[in-house]
């Protein structure tokens, strides 16, 4: 039984099965397959890939594009966490709970996050990159505690902390007469 004709794997065509079926379909407007099959530019050098220079500079522009990403998502944590409200729902309790775990979570796996941009070249660039990724995470879990203080779960005031205050001593008693 033979195979199906769209069933054919591109790399086992053989050339003349390729010019044949590029003799059936004309080529699309605006295409010039000289570009394609030259590697030469106009002025005769040859094309080549990115210099080791311009893979390390675009490495890094990935890195920073990566730990920028946690400012993104700052307002929208900051906006949500104002309008869910201060009382002790499900939803907040939910919200306060990811605004603590998923930073945590990224700041323990910041080396494998940025371990495919890493070299020896540039070390010193992608560290500033973990830095200021560490450091909008950490902005995170502000937001996180500011929510948390707003709900009233944090313990600010002295009255939060009578259990460990000692009695004041009764320095005069008053007795009623009738």
């Amino acid at each position: 039984m033979a195979t199906p004709h769209w069933l054919t794997s591109y790399t086992e065509l053989s050339s003349t099965v390729v010019k044949k079926s590029t003799a059936l379909y004309p080529d699309p407007p605006s295409f010039n397959k000289e570009i394609i099959l030259n590697t030469k530019t106009k002025h005769g050098k040859e094309i080549l890939g990115p210099t080791p220079e311009e893979r390390d500079t675009l490495k890094v522009k990935k890195a920073w594009e990566i730990a920028l990403s946690p400012s993104k998502s700052l307002p929208m944590n900051a906006i949500m966490s104002y309008f869910s409200g201060s009382s002790l729902q499900i939803f907040s309790l939910t919200m306060t709970f990811m605004l603590f775990s998923n930073p945590v979570k990224a700041i323990a796996n910041v080396g494998p996050t940025f371990a495919r941009y890493e070299s020896e070249s540039t070390f010193s660039r992608i560290l500033q990159a973990k830095l200021v990724f560490i450091a909008l995470q950490l902005a995170t879990i502000a937001v996180g505690v500011w929510k948390m203080g707003s709900m009233g779960v944090l313990p600010t005031k002295r009255s939060d902390w009578l259990a460990w205050e000692n009695e004041t001593p009764v320095l005069e008693n008053g007795v009623f007469v009738s």
